[in-house]
């Protein structure tokens, strides 16, 4: 089984390394008495503390399994490399590299790989109705006055 590697750690911030696109498939999700192959949650690895982070690949014709809700996340999706079909709420539709998609807590969804390549995609997790207007990057975002020091 493929293990997340910690590159740095600071007061202020950590790094990890997952590898490559192609080897998220590596990685494996115990689930109860099954195990679910090419997934992999970075979010505690890397100690976020306002949302969670999964990176998934679906080999050609598999689908995420189940279809699932949350109770108070809303969930990010974001599809890196391949194609597929997302269902939310029995509406079915095309996605491929660059398609990010926003499924509030009810939402029934699942994701299938109808390619012919793996499918990777990151999906962030957070509660839902947490930002504002007020929370905006361009509000909550200092530009400090400090030169870049490579």
């Amino acid at each position: 089984m493929k293990r997340i590697e910690c590159i740095k750690k600071g007061n202020n911030y950590e790094a990890l390394n997952i590898g490559s696109w192609n080897e998220v498939i590596d990685y494996e999700l115990p689930m109860g008495p099954s195990v679910l192959q090419g997934k992999v949650f970075v979010g505690q690895a890397v100690g976020a503390t306002g949302s969670e982070l999964s990176f998934q690949t679906l080999v050609p014709g598999q689908d995420s399994g189940f279809l699932h809700t949350h109770k108070t996340h809303e969930e990010l999706y974001i599809i890196i490399k391949g194609e597929g079909l997302y269902q939310v709420d029995g509406e079915i539709f095309p996605v491929r590299e660059g398609t990010v998609i926003r499924v509030s807590p009810d939402g029934k969804r699942a994701l299938k790989n109808n390619g012919k390549e793996n499918l990777t995609m990151l999906c962030i997790q957070y509660k839902a109705n947490a930002f504002g207007g007020a929370d905006s990057p361009m509000i909550d975002g200092t530009i400090l006055q400090e030169p870049l020091n490579w």
